[in-house]
């Protein structure tokens, strides 16, 4: 939605429009009851528009008035052809100067189907994608229990923290898969299964920082008490995780359009990447602890091991944020862009 006060867009010449923009322009006709549509560019000419109310014509669309000065009409949009498919935006503009001006309220209603499916074709096969991993990380969790119980006289209670991060997993995916099937089914989301989603994943991704924070601080495995700092990160990681869940909810409820989208979005990403930069300080504060302690003659060899397996640990946590959070990102943006490129 656009005010223009120096330029109107209605009164561009349309000869002079690039060729490469591609656009239908609606313009609102009150006195004759009618929208007139111009069509804009080669890429629009095949788009099959028609409406659910009256027979539309071939540059008009019957505008209804429903109350005095309450007006409305409707239009569908198919995308048949593979040539169509791409990134469509729609603009409204209220041009001072042209014709008159007048204060308005505007509601847009926007439905979004493939077929029957309200979930686009990139997402369609969410739900059977999380119910899946949802099957598999299940049973994950049962050979964690059997590998528990045959190795009782080894196991600590991180293990049991690491099943219970499993469920957690088990059950957020469970009902991601359920509320897409939702969505799919009816366009919105079920408020129950959304609502236990958003929970399960708080608690996932809270109980995967302990475990981590944990396992670098050598919790159970160099030492048994947790020192002043590595409770001070636990004092920071929580709020943070608990303020990017948040975040990410907000994010994930809004439209693109919105402006709360963005700003949220950028909390999210800032936050979570901050999360996972403050765990790795006790992972680099246990290499220096044993590179320290492996000097101590009777004990090198044990130290040099866990030294080996905390330098690993590191490894494992920097390719961890590096394919899950940074190249995931950057292909969503490459991604993107080429949707602009190709629209």
């Amino acid at each position: 939605m656009e005010n223009h006060n120096e330029k109107c867009a209605l009164k561009d010449d349309l000869s002079k429009v690039p060729e490469s923009y591609s656009t239908i322009r609606f313009i609102m006709d009150f006195h004759r009851g009618r929208v007139n549509f111009t069509r804009l560019g080669d890429d629009l000419h095949t788009l099959s528009l028609a409406t659910s109310k009256v027979q539309i014509g071939n540059d008009s669309l019957p505008l209804l008035e429903e109350a005095p000065k309450k007006y409305s009409f409707d239009f569908q949009v198919s995308v048949d052809h593979d040539d169509e498919e791409g990134l469509y935006n729609l603009f409204f503009h209220n041009c001072y100067g042209y014709e008159s001006v007048s204060a308005f309220n505007l509601t847009v209603h926007i439905e979004e189907k493939n077929g029957e499916n309200y979930l686009s074709a990139g997402e369609m096969p969410l739900p059977y994608l999380y119910g899946t991993f949802s099957a598999l990380s299940f049973c994950l969790a049962m050979v964690w229990i059997v590998v528990l119980r045959r190795h009782r006289e080894s196991v600590f209670k991180i293990h049991y923290l690491m099943l219970g991060l499993l469920f957690a997993k088990t059950l957020s995916m469970m009902f991601h898969a359920v509320n897409y099937h939702f969505i799919a089914l009816e366009g919105k989301h079920e408020a129950a299964w959304a609502i236990l989603y958003y929970i399960t994943h708080l608690l996932r991704g809270i109980l995967l920082f302990i475990a981590i924070v944990l396992i670098g601080a050598g919790w159970n495995f160099i030492k048994h008490v947790l020192s002043t700092r590595d409770k001070k990160i636990f004092a920071i990681i929580l709020p943070l995780q608990v303020l990017a869940n948040v975040a990410s909810i907000i994010f994930e409820e809004s439209e693109e359009s919105d402006p709360r989208y963005t700003t949220w979005k950028e909390i999210f990403v800032l936050v979570d990447l901050i999360c996972y930069g403050v765990i790795l300080f006790p992972v680099v504060w246990s290499i220096r602890h044993l590179q320290q302690a492996s000097k101590v003659d009777g004990k090198a060899a044990t130290n040099l091991e866990k030294l080996r397996l905390f330098r690993l640990f590191y490894v494992v946590i920097v390719c961890f944020i590096y394919f899950t959070r940074i190249i995931v990102y950057l292909l969503k943006v490459c991604d993107f862009s080429l949707v602009l490129m190709c629209s």
